[in-house]
């Protein structure tokens, strides 16, 4: 529910203002993360560029093609890719006003972002118990360093799903909660799309000899 703060002209005569509109002008919030999210994307470039010149530099250590496991990290990006599903699901529940529906496909989003977490942490120690931890070549830095990175943004993504959850539990479909649930698809598709650019770039190139 939108408030309004009553001020008073000079003859006396009361004037409402709506905090609402005041603090959140039409589309200004999607347009200003918008902006958030080039400003990630050039942080990726920039990640994707050093893989892009270290990702050769072994040190004579282990390539791509010695440690990576294509078959794992195809699961892990199908999982990914569903939980895009799951969440345009959510979109079309929440244009329909079924705050119930909202919620569920939320959270069913929320358990694959978990699960793509939890395979990518037993990859990381994987390699590490191999001895291929981020300081044995500049390679494997930087492929930590991207790779680790996209991971910490799922990780944001599923708290904020978290909480998201509770406030559409709570308040329901406000005109904030839906800003929010677009925003963070936004957000979600986003890590998607850069998801696909490291398992083609990183991954499957990296099995070429």
């Amino acid at each position: 529910m939108s408030e309004s703060i009553a001020l008073t002209r000079e003859d006396g005569s009361p004037v409402f203002l709506d905090t609402d509109n005041r603090h959140h002008p039409q589309n200004g919030t999607l347009f200003g993360f918008w902006l958030y999210l080039l400003s990630d994307l050039m942080i990726f470039a920039c990640l994707f560029a050093t893989y892009g010149v270290l990702g050769r530099s072994y040190a004579a250590g282990p390539s791509g093609a010695d440690l990576f496991d294509l078959r794992l990290i195809a699961v892990n990006t199908a999982v990914l890719l569903l939980s895009s599903i799951t969440y345009g699901f959510a979109m079309i529940s929440m244009q329909r006003k079924r705050a119930g529906a909202v919620i569920g496909w939320l959270a069913l989003t929320g358990v694959l972002g978990t699960a793509f977490l939890a395979i990518e942490v037993y990859e990381f120690a994987h390699l590490i118990h191999l001895g291929a931890g981020p300081h044995r070549s500049a390679f494997l830095s930087s492929f930590f360093a991207l790779v680790g990175t996209h991971g910490l943004h799922v990780l944001f993504g599923v708290i904020w799903l978290v909480v998201l959850c509770l406030q559409v539990r709570k308040h329901g479909l406000t005109q904030a909660n839906v800003r929010r649930v677009a925003c963070l698809s936004m957000f979600w598709h986003f890590l998607d799309v850069v998801w696909i650019g490291v398992f083609t770039f990183v991954y499957l190139m990296g099995v070429l000899p």
